[in-house]
């Protein structure tokens, strides 16, 4: 060791284990478990050579947060990375069910590859529903939700109803905490269905892409108005909520949006747009390059730095309405807040470290064929079928988990392994995708420094610690409300509870 390293190591002050960025003139530095400060560029050379005097302003905070070497609290950051990691210990607990590939609607940048409503063989049968149930129910998780995918999956909708009370009763058995949820565009809703989902606690969520003009042009539909079928029941379905005595601002119908070229240009008239429908949420996604999108990139795609733009304009807009007291809030913001003011991992699959293909969600296609993840089917639609892992009825539990590609998978999301991403300040807060790699590059190994993932993400964590860097009260005051989870029982079927309660009846 030189004379210099040994000097340092020994140093009261010595560095433990920190990355750092450059954040609105300051120093963010960040540990491995997450925690993070900011120091002046004087500041920070002095704390990384181990000469922070212990006098200074910000010894103390740093002392708590585990930030030098010989006073860092080994049983403080064991316990945080162990919270952080939690999800590594129990198995998928997202299944997506994709029931039919048959859509009435023609979207601009369809991620599904959808099928029309003429073409057969494209729904699930109840046949191989009850195998991919089966499958599910295998899990090592104890909290399962099912999610139904299209296509349009009302257009298979008996198979749907066969699919939750198939599954409600073989959970009788499992004991799961088992969840339902409906990705719908919600043109074929109905009373009937409408009653059927709720009073089967089937959470519904569905597609709005902005103001009317935009919504129509994107998501076209032969038979009516896109929109207008849309945001009606949006309305219906969370007056029937009220009506059922639940609180309208944990429960409600969940809308998604898709950010083409035609809506960054527009960034307050789509947070207004979500507003006027009562939605208490707006998840600002980027064009995904899967399905008929990855073939109309040049009419709806954009650079990365008018994605950013875009965001950050809307997201100020939204921080200002909130100022004025309408809850709004944007999910990027509150998955990455998360984890950068908690310490918990929301445990989003698409932003986790490694990410969720295969030991966090599995996927299912409508002949049984089981994926490492939705957009890995959507890999297989394009013609390319590497992230297929199993057979619903043909292949065991063990052998879908074990397959080679969710090891490559997990391997090759672990952010450590990741050259840039393993020197990255944002490290502890991110998550890469490797089917998008994949699918953008041609190896599950991202390259990060030409990756549009890496770039939005990186650009939407600046964003935030700036915000966080100005410490304005009344920003933190409404980033501490968007951390802020509060339960939804309401959804929850507790298989255990389920099966005493059938037996005292």
């Amino acid at each position: 060791m030189s004379e210099a390293r040994s000097a340092l190591s020994s140093a009261p002050a010595a560095p433990a284990f920190f990355r750092h960025r450059e954040v609105g003139g300051s120093e963010l530095i960040t540990n491995m478990v997450g925690q993070h400060a900011f120091l002046s560029k004087s500041d920070f050379e002095a704390y990384r050579r181990g000469q922070l005097d212990p006098t200074h302003e910000q010894y103390g905070e740093l002392v708590k947060k585990n930030f030098f070497r010989d006073q860092a609290n080994i049983v403080d950051l064991g316990g945080r990375l162990q919270r952080k990691r939690s999800f590594l210990g129990y198995g998928p607990n997202l299944h997506i069910m994709v029931v039919t590939l048959r859509c009435n609607e023609t979207c601009v940048y369809c991620h599904a590859s959808r099928a029309g409503l003429e073409e057969v063989g494209k729904d699930m049968s109840e046949e191989d529903a009850e195998k991919v149930v089966d499958l599910i129910l295998q899990t090592t998780n104890p909290y399962v939700t099912i999610e139904f995918q299209g296509g349009e999956p009302l257009v298979n909708y008996p198979v749907v109803q066969h699919i939750i009370e198939y599954a409600l009763e073989q959970n009788k058995a499992a004991g799961k905490q088992l969840e339902f949820s409906l990705i719908t565009n919600l043109s074929l809703m109905d009373e009937e269905k409408m009653n059927y989902l709720l009073d089967h606690k089937v959470q519904i969520c569905t597609s709005v892409d902005g103001p009317r003009d935009i919504h129509n042009k994107q998501r076209i539909l032969n038979t009516g108005d896109a929109w207008e079928l849309a945001t009606t029941w949006i309305e219906r379905i969370n007056r029937e909520y009220v009506a059922r005595g639940l609180d309208p601002e944990v429960y409600h119908v969940e809308a998604l949006i898709t950010s083409t070229r035609a809506l960054v240009e527009r960034p307050k008239e789509v947070v207004d747009t979500y507003v006027d429908l009562g939605c208490r949420a707006l998840f600002l996604r980027p064009v995904d390059p899967f399905g008929f999108a990855s073939k109309t990139q040049k009419l709806i795609g954009y650079e990365v730095d008018e994605f950013l733009e875009y965001y950050r304009s809307a997201v100020d807009y939204m921080l200002e309405l909130n100022f004025q007291g309408v809850q709004i809030l944007e999910r990027y913001a509150a998955i990455f807040l998360t984890k950068i003011l908690t310490g918990d991992d929301p445990n989003f699959l698409d932003i986790r470290n490694p990410c969720g293909a295969g030991i966090g969600q599995l996927a299912y296609n409508y002949d049984g064929r089981v994926f490492v993840c939705d957009e890995g089917r959507m890999v297989s639609h394009m013609g390319d079928d590497f992230f297929e892992i199993g057979v619903a009825g043909e292949s065991s539990y063990e052998s879908v988990v074990t397959h080679d590609t969710v090891k490559a998978c997990t391997m090759a999301s672990n952010l450590d392994s990741i050259p840039g991403c393993n020197t990255c300040a944002y490290n502890p807060y991110c998550g890469t995708c490797p089917v998008y790699n994949y699918s953008t590059q041609g190896s599950l190994h991202g390259r990060m420094p030409e990756s549009r993932w890496c770039a939005v993400h990186m650009g939407i964590q600046d964003y935030l610690f700036e915000k966080l860097r100005e410490n304005d009260p009344k920003v933190m005051a409404v980033f501490d409300k968007w951390v802020h989870v509060r339960e939804r029982d309401f959804y929850l079927h507790d298989g255990a509870e389920e099966a005493a309660a059938g037996a005292e009846a």
